[in-house]
């Protein structure tokens, strides 16, 4: 069964950084577009970023555009988000998986809190 788990979240004030990273076991990983996700509280999951399986396309969401940015290794298995000047509604449950996503591959997730 495929996996991905999050890893890296924590609680810091506005303005402040945090990196979080998604470990995979999806065979074939250099193929897939990778994306993360967030759901905040009391809302519904929403895509914040994906890259290409050769990283040459990177989308965001117009919401963290130019503070967020997301890489992957491929010899690793790995992606992350490197999140700059977070916000207050930046607080929420990130999530890793494929773009389009595995309705079944869905991890824990990691929680980021940003206090004002």
């Amino acid at each position: 069964q495929v996996q991905f788990v999050e890893s890296g979240g924590g609680s810091v004030r506005a303005g402040g950084s945090l990196r979080l990273s998604c470990a995979s076991s999806l065979s074939g990983f250099d193929t897939y577009t990778m994306g993360w996700y967030r759901q905040a509280p009391g809302k519904q999951r929403e895509f914040v970023a994906r890259v290409t399986s050769n990283s040459v396309s990177r989308v965001y969401a117009d919401s963290v555009k130019g503070r967020f940015t997301i890489a992957r290794d491929n010899a690793q298995k790995t992606f992350s988000l490197q999140m700059n000047n977070l916000k207050p509604e930046d607080t929420a449950v990130y999530f890793c998986n494929s773009v389009p996503s595995r309705s079944a591959a869905w991890g824990q997730g990691t929680q980021v809190t940003v206090s004002s």
